[in-house]
């Protein structure tokens, strides 16, 4: 996780900077359904690239927006799933998706 020295002054900055790119975003729709193996979500977001998917994982879990369980199978079954921080979203993807319709119901 980041230190809060490591953050910029601004709120909405510092919610952009965690969240702000697309497939975070899109990312953290799907988790807030169910949680995710790596191969579900890749196939899923059509057009991420594996490497693209790996960073941004790996960048939400060091936030702490999102966790990683391993289950000790043959062969081993890895799930992505939002952490309690990260169910803080859904207000905010809630909000977006309702914008987001109501704009389009607009044109």
């Amino acid at each position: 996780m980041r230190t809060k020295s490591e953050l910029p002054e601004c709120p909405v900055a510092t919610t952009v900077g965690l969240i702000g790119s697309k497939w975070k975003l899109l990312i953290i729709r799907n988790l807030l359904v169910r949680p995710w193996r790596f191969n579900e979500l890749k196939k899923n977001l059509e057009g991420i690239s594996q490497k693209v998917l790996t960073d941004s994982l790996r960048s939400m879990e060091e936030d702490g927006l999102i966790t990683r369980t391993v289950y000790p199978e043959v062969p081993p079954r890895v799930e992505y799933a939002l952490s309690e921080l990260g169910e803080t979203l859904r207000p905010i993807l809630n909000a977006m998706q309702e914008w987001g319709t109501n704009y389009k119901e607009s044109l």
